[in-house]
């Protein structure tokens, strides 16, 4: 004897959004990541051509050479703008608040608001 189960039309729907969701989603992730990495070597390429149109390309990179900056020349740099930022004094954090013995201002006074009105 054959027993056959029946899926509501409902659940069988809502697989075929989720896969869908699913396909759309990472379709998007793949083009976004192509998009950037294109991005970035055609910036790279755009400011390599503006510097050999300058003259100002180093001259111990072949110009088919990749412009790349290593790890350690970056970590140094970053070390470099922390230690700078860090030469001030440290400041105490102390906040005084003194009381103003003048209370009295005219431009708090009510008075001032009032006007006359000759009939």
């Amino acid at each position: 004897m054959l027993v056959t189960i029946q899926i509501p039309a409902n659940i069988e729907e809502g697989i075929v959004v989720a896969i869908t969701g699913y396909v759309i989603v990472f379709a998007a992730l793949l083009l976004l990541y192509y998009l950037f990495s294109g991005l970035s070597r055609f910036l790279s390429w755009q400011v390599k051509q503006k510097l050999i149109r300058s003259g100002r390309f180093p001259k111990h990179i072949k110009k088919d050479d990749d412009l790349h900056i290593s790890g350690e020349i970056t970590a140094a740099i970053a070390m470099a703008i922390y230690l700078c930022r860090d030469l001030h004094d440290d400041e105490s954090n102390v906040l005084t608040i003194k009381k103003v013995s003048k209370t009295y201002s005219p431009w708090s006074s009510k008075i001032y608001g009032l006007r006359r009105f000759s009939r």
